[in-house]
């Protein structure tokens, strides 16, 4: 009997670290997901091979601890070649684990970049801030300070 709830869990451990942590999606499923928001939503674009983006994103996760009514949707634009493997273990290492986490399966920037934002160039890191409760919606098309990054959290839940 032990040897079988052994062999039993052997089994559920090793079929739920195979599960994937980031989610593979489309710009038509991120675009729905977006509109569909109830709550104050900060959505970050950002790349592993990005070094503004990996600056700004501690102040990220710190700011989503202090703000838990927001949702922190982390949307990675790495290179096909680099999901799933790369992408999850850089957020492993780093500890940036807790937010909804994505990679867009999209190439093609002039098609996706308009649909977030008319004024998105292609560039990262790039961030939206929606709140559908009072009809706020900033886009920030640059990297993010620590205390801007804050003050943004503030001026999304007030």
């Amino acid at each position: 009997m032990n040897k079988i709830l052994g062999f039993l869990l052997c089994i559920c451990l090793t079929g739920s670290s195979t599960a994937q942590m980031v989610k593979k999606i489309s710009i038509d499923e991120l675009d729905n997901y977006i509109k569909s928001a109830q709550k104050p939503m900060v959505v970050n674009f950002w790349a592993t091979f990005c070094r503004p983006c990996i600056d700004e994103l501690p102040y990220f996760i710190e700011s989503q601890q202090q703000y838990p009514q927001v949702e922190l949707v982390m949307v990675s634009l790495d290179l096909p070649g680099y999901y799933p493997e790369k992408v999850e273990s850089f957020l492993r290492a780093k500890n940036f684990l807790g937010p909804t986490q994505v990679w867009l399966n999209e190439t093609n920037a002039d098609s996706f970049c308009p649909r977030i934002d008319p004024a998105w160039d292609g560039a990262i890191p790039v961030t939206l801030w929606i709140n559908p409760v009072k009809n706020y919606r900033k886009f920030v098309n640059r990297s993010m300070t620590g205390p801007q990054i804050k003050l943004a959290y503030q001026e999304l839940t007030q």
